[in-house]
């Protein structure tokens, strides 16, 4: 590009574009997969490269990997983004395979990045490609390969996870960059207290794009002084005031978290409740999904092992809508580290799945006679209404042997009380009414 004069005016390219590594050895992270010894640094050493799914949060180096098996195997790299791209654009790349098969005899590994976002026809068109050898197929997605992919594609390429970077090795791709004169920050000789770059690190989140992204944010802002130019508590409080962590609504992350919440509040660990619960506000979560949440759980994990769980979270999201998040998120905080703290049942949970499941399956077994409504003369003839026994009027308030199902499902048991909390009084009730029952020469179906 020229300048108005006719002088060449250099193209600016991210600091994370420039320090991306093209040697495997530079490549940071990912070590259960490229360490030596690994199947696929084993594979990539012999020169062999294979069909492939990459698999991993943001900034992890999907696309970098990717680019690095293409330089290690010798084989010419395309890509393709399934956000811009349609089975036209998957065409033209596969002609270019081909053509460049026949002049050079090149393979031609063909990346597709967020490839989750194809259609079934879409990831069908790669098929005949990958399988007759035309195209290493190599694709990056941010999903769950298991639910966004088709079968078909899954069975044809290798899926390999890739985590998120340490913050030790998020640390040394800052220190290179801070280093590196030819392509990263080395000739600014910036001054940078190590504590402010262990900050960096650690709000980079494990995303080594965003760790890049951060740190040339804070040089630009670098103040002059004697010595050079400083990177202080200032710039970059002021750089990593606004970088939340990474927490897509739609992503994978979003559901691990909200996994990992339920299952601290159903494992009695207030800690693990706090901090996931924490973990999903500062990501941007809305804190009433994890007030309804709670509402599920109170019902599901506690039940009537501490009823007053229920009323707890429902206060708690009153208090929400009543004072606003910055006090009201504090209230949900409250209501989960109660239930966590709650004694747990699952017994009305299973008790009505059960029953939702024995009434769908089962016959529409009528009304017995003596629990009908006999609003009217002719009601009443038809018998419905007799012989029910009001219990108010039974010794104790309780009708002994009655029973109020139908006479198909006269012994049937759902609900059976955990030996915790409230649930416990509840079955030494339940036990003591059964005696009574048994005891009664007023039972109801009785043979």
């Amino acid at each position: 590009m020229d300048d108005l004069f006719g002088a060449p005016q250099k193209v600016y390219e991210p600091l994370a574009a420039r320090m991306r590594p093209v040697r495997l050895q530079d490549y940071a992270g990912q070590s259960h997969l490229l360490a030596e010894g690994k199947p696929l640094r084993t594979a990539l050493e012999q020169g062999a490269a294979h069909s492939m799914l990459f698999w991993g949060p943001p900034g992890v180096g999907k696309t970098t990997l990717a680019k690095l098996i293409a330089h290690h195997v010798d084989a010419h790299f395309l890509t393709l983004s399934a956000v811009l791209s349609g089975v036209k654009d998957i065409r033209t790349a596969v002609e270019q395979a081909k053509q460049i098969q026949m002049q050079s005899g090149r393979k031609t590994i063909l990346f597709v990045d967020e490839v989750h976002r194809f259609n079934k026809s879409q990831q069908d068109a790669f098929l005949p490609y990958i399988e007759d050898g035309t195209i290493i197929f190599v694709g990056a997605t941010t999903e769950n390969p298991s639910f966004e992919l088709n079968n078909a594609l899954l069975s044809r390429a290798r899926v390999y996870l890739l985590r998120s970077l340490e913050i030790a090795e998020i640390r040394g791709l800052i220190d290179r960059a801070l280093n590196d004169e030819e392509h990263g920050l080395g000739a600014r000789k910036l001054i940078i207290d190590d504590d402010l770059l262990d900050k960096l690190a650690i709000a980079a989140d494990g995303d080594a794009r965003r760790a890049l992204n951060l740190l040339e944010i804070a040089s630009d802002l670098a103040t002059e002084s004697d010595h050079g130019e400083v990177v202080d508590d200032t710039v970059m409080e002021e750089v990593l005031r606004s970088t939340g962590r990474r927490y897509d609504k739609q992503g994978d992350l979003y559901y691990d978290m909200i996994s990992a919440f339920h299952k601290s509040v159903r494992g009695s660990s207030p800690d693990g409740a706090l901090y996931w619960c924490c973990r999903m506000l500062d990501g941007g979560c809305d804190p009433l999904y994890i007030a309804r949440r709670l509402v599920a759980i109170a019902s599901e994990d506690i039940g009537n092992a501490d009823p007053r769980a229920m009323q707890v979270v429902l206060s708690a999201w009153d208090a929400f809508e009543r004072v606003g998040p910055a006090e009201g998120e504090r209230a949900i905080a409250q209501a989960a580290v109660y239930c966590a703290c709650a004694p747990k049942s699952n017994a009305l949970y299973m008790a009505y799945n059960q029953c939702r499941a024995d009434v769908a399956s089962q016959p529409g077994y009528d009304v017995p006679e003596h629990l009908r409504n006999a609003p009217t003369s002719l009601m009443k003839d038809l018998g419905y209404g007799a012989e029910y026994r009001y219990a108010h009027n039974e010794p104790g308030g309780y009708a002994a042997g009655e029973n109020y199902l139908p006479p198909e499902l006269a012994d049937q048991n759902w609900y059976i009380p955990e030996d915790r909390g409230l649930e416990k009084k509840i079955a030494d009730k339940l036990k003591y009414l059964r005696t009574l029952d048994e005891q009664s020469p007023l039972q109801r179906y009785k043979d």
